[in-house]
């Protein structure tokens, strides 16, 4: 029963990401050509809004839906792997026009071509897990 409440919640989301355009190709060049604040604007609301979200789940000590509370653990050498990680991602994103999340909501939203980029989005997690030992940590 517990699923079901992802389901809506993916939906939700999905459904917000095509009315905001935030999956829009044109939309994401215009971010990286900055020609346009729209994704600055969306990007920056969620950073906003998700660190309020962490405040308050680390002040109440708010628990997931198992019932298990949230913590939020330091990470070493932090800042070095996600340049890396965030390079390669920045790169990625350019060259498609989407990023992870709206990959399966444009196909959803009817475009099958995301469908290749999925595909090499999967290869790329593959390709990680074979040479995650050798990565900057």
């Amino acid at each position: 029963m517990r699923s079901i409440f992802y389901v809506f919640a993916g939906i939700a989301f999905g459904i917000v990401m095509v009315k905001s355009e935030a999956v829009s190709w044109f939309r994401i060049q215009e971010m990286f050509r900055f020609q346009s604040f729209h994704m600055y604007g969306i990007i920056g609301s969620a950073v906003v809004v998700g660190a309020l979200i962490v405040a308050l789940v680390k002040k109440y000590h708010i628990r997931n839906l198992e019932g298990t509370i949230i913590e939020f653990q330091d990470k070493p050498n932090f800042y070095r792997s996600r340049l890396v990680g965030g390079i390669i991602f920045g790169l990625g994103w350019a060259m498609t026009g989407a990023c992870p999340g709206p990959l399966f909501v444009n196909v959803g939203a009817g475009y099958p071509v995301m469908l290749v980029i999925i595909g090499f989005a999967v290869l790329g997690a593959f390709v990680h897990g074979l040479i995650a030992h050798k990565l900057p940590k």
